[in-house]
């Protein structure tokens, strides 16, 4: 019988309540905040990393996830008698971290030959961020609990981030534009004209959907564009940040336009804070 450790990174926003329930190992990106160096998602609530990240003096930097972390979780996985591993990867289009991951499996394999066979490690790249990705480990975990086979949860996972659309405009473009790793944001022209971008993902690649004129403006553009590409059945989430006027009209805007409540709402943690800015809001869903 299958025994599946799941494993992602922090930059998937998966809230320690479900981590903890469905015992998903979450591998924290270090954030390097002035002569400090703390772990995404273990030392700090999101709430608590708003309030830092706006009084820091320069924005914060983080780093992948190097080889070594997962050649630890890979050996502790098989040590404690796992049969199958499946690690969900940050998009590899803006962090080495996702091939980090093939490389410790390929380390891991040749230290470890009899492991070949016996002990399989499966690696998937999101190619998208926060739970674009967060939401596929959730409902993977939560296949295995009822006794779903390793190569049947894998390739749902892999369906949910082929298909997943992640949305999402940053109110404030500070954060983006000095980041630089949200190309499109980082190019967005118009903010002295009013103009807030509607964003997403797209192969890895970040591109801006619409430009629409005021915070009003970009909840019923988010919104519409859930109502009329979500797939029919399928759930969305609701991603908040620091802002809770705007995400409380848009929790209620999704009520009105999809006839629904999110199946989750969730505030991103520090790395994509760092990255699209705490001020966002966004919705995930299926296409």
């Amino acid at each position: 019988m299958a025994r599946i450790k799941f494993t992602t990174d922090s930059a998937a926003d998966v809230p320690p309540a479900l981590r903890e329930e469905l015992d998903i190992q979450v591998l924290p990106f270090p954030i390097a905040m002035g002569d400090r160096e703390l772990a995404d998602g273990f030392d700090f609530t999101p709430e608590e990393f708003y309030d830092m990240l706006l009084a820091a003096p320069q924005i914060p930097t983080h780093a992948a996830l190097n080889p070594y972390i997962f050649t630890e979780a890979f050996e502790a996985a098989y040590e404690a008698g796992y049969t199958d591993l499946i690690h969900t990867s940050i998009n590899s289009k803006g962090s080495a971290t996702c091939s980090n991951a093939f490389q410790a499996r390929g380390d891991f394999y040749r230290d470890h030959p009899e492991a070949e066979g016996a002990f399989h490690i499966h690696i998937i790249d999101a190619l998208n961020y926060t739970m674009g990705y967060g939401w596929a480990v959730v409902q993977g975990a939560g296949m295995a609990r009822e006794g779903a086979e390793p190569r049947e949860i894998v390739d749902c996972i892999q369906d949910w981030v082929d298909h997943v659309r992640v949305i999402f405009a940053p109110l404030d473009l500070r954060f983006a534009k000095k980041s630089g790793r949200v190309s499109a944001a980082a190019a967005f022209m118009g903010e002295a004209l009013g103009l807030k971008p509607v964003m997403t993902f797209t192969d890895g690649e970040s591109k801006i959907l619409a430009k629409v004129r005021g915070e009003r403006a970009v909840i019923a553009k988010l919104t519409e564009l859930c109502r009329t590409e979500r797939r029919p059945g399928t759930p969305y989430l609701m991603i908040q940040g620091n802002n809770a006027g705007q995400s409380e009209k848009m929790l209620e805007a999704c009520r009105q336009t999809l006839g629904e409540e999110p199946a989750l709402s969730y505030r991103i943690g520090g790395v994509i804070a760092i990255n699209a800015g705490p001020n966002l809001i966004g919705v995930i869903y299926r296409v």
